[in-house]
């Protein structure tokens, strides 16, 4: 089996492809992979590093308003729908997968009119221009969110979940919980605002820090790489609580996921489909800075099913954050609810479901 993986831009539209690579070596032990993303993009160090071969094509996306870069864009287009038809030719591709990103319009494109089997995979509850695009050439279309269902044809679309749900199920929270040090006997919140870490969400915490004297829980709080030492350099002004515990970054976080009883995050679409694989109760703080508004979309599909409380960056500020931690982590029947509402929406075995999209297509 010869299997062509693209997907680019974020880590959101990387680690869910990885995820997939590692699930269909499972069934296949003489697989075939080969990754086309970009050079510019985080998957060039992030494959490589995994020891994926590793194919480049330059794109770039549409602004959205009329502009001469569009024409520069059209022209990349063609000449990366060229390039990629011949990486897949030379490769015999059995199947090509798309996990978003702009890399993913050529390269899939390709596929479709080489006849080559094709899926598209959308993690975000409000799809992205590139899948839209997308949607009228391949053979199907997996999705994460029942929200994005209206956007494609009903007929393609197969509800899978993000195959980065199926990593962090099964992993040993005591694992997690010593790697950290933490106290096994307290409940546990932990705070991360992406793997940059978020300014509004530092400062939030910051502001709330000396109210966690004394509170009957620990907090875990990582901060970015790029803030960490600003934030510990304000922390040494404040009354700081012995249960708060600051990383500027977790390399194991499956394992320490598994470990919390409450998150409190942005509404990234991999950390939304692992914190509902898991059943964790959510503070989602969604960012405003990203292409229309998406992740209060994500959020809103969990809140309204009463399996997050979701605070808009505008709202956010250290009271109001202490304020909602201590709603659920003093509350056992409301945090259990809102564990169970979580659980509902989990899809813990999608690794395996998108596996099998994959496997009837290319029958």
């Amino acid at each position: 089996m010869r299997v062509v993986v693209s997907g680019g831009g974020t880590g959101g539209h990387i680690y869910p492809a990885l995820a997939l690579i590692n699930e269909i070596k499972k069934h296949h032990s003489d697989v075939e992979f080969l990754y086309i993303g970009t050079e510019n993009g985080l998957e060039h160090n992030i494959v490589k590093r995994a020891g994926i071969p590793f194919k480049s094509v330059e794109i770039s996306g549409f602004k959205r308003k009329i502009s001469l870069e569009n024409v520069k864009t059209i022209t990349r287009f063609i000449t990366a729908v060229s390039l990629s038809k011949r990486y897949l030719k030379d490769f015999k591709a059995d199947v090509v997968i798309g996990t978003g990103g702009y890399v993913c319009g050529p390269v899939v494109y390709a596929a479709s009119k080489l006849k080559i089997p094709t899926v598209i995979h959308e993690q975000n509850s409000l799809p992205g221009i590139t899948n839209k695009f997308l949607s009228r050439y391949v053979d199907k279309v997996a999705i994460c969110f029942e929200e994005a269902r209206s956007y494609f044809p009903e007929h393609k679309v197969v509800l899978t979940g993000n195959p980065r749900a199926s990593e962090v199920i099964g992993q040993n929270a005591i694992k997690g919980r010593e790697s950290l040090g933490l106290d096994k006997n307290k409940k546990t919140v932990l705070i991360f605002g992406g793997s940059r870490g978020a300014k509004a969400i530092n400062e939030a915490v910051l502001e709330m820090i000396p109210s966690l004297e004394g509170k009957p829980y620990q907090v875990v709080y990582v901060t970015g790489e790029v803030h960490y030492d600003k934030v510990i350099e304000e922390v040494k002004s404040l009354t700081q609580s012995a249960h708060v515990i600051i990383k500027p970054f977790i390399h194991n976080m499956p394992e320490v996921l598994a470990s919390v009883d409450l998150i409190v995050s942005r509404a990234g679409a991999t950390s939304l489909a692992e914190i509902t694989a898991l059943g964790l109760p959510s503070i989602l703080i969604p960012s405003p800075y990203v292409t229309a508004n998406h992740q209060e979309v994500n959020a809103r599909s969990l809140s309204d099913h009463d399996a997050a409380i979701l605070i808009k960056e505008s709202d956010l500020n250290g009271q109001k954050l202490i304020s909602q931690i201590d709603n659920l982590l003093l509350n056992e029947l409301k945090l259990n609810k809102m564990k169970k509402a979580s659980k509902d929406l989990g899809i813990p075995d999608a690794a395996s479901r998108l596996y099998d999209v994959l496997k009837d297509i290319s029958k």
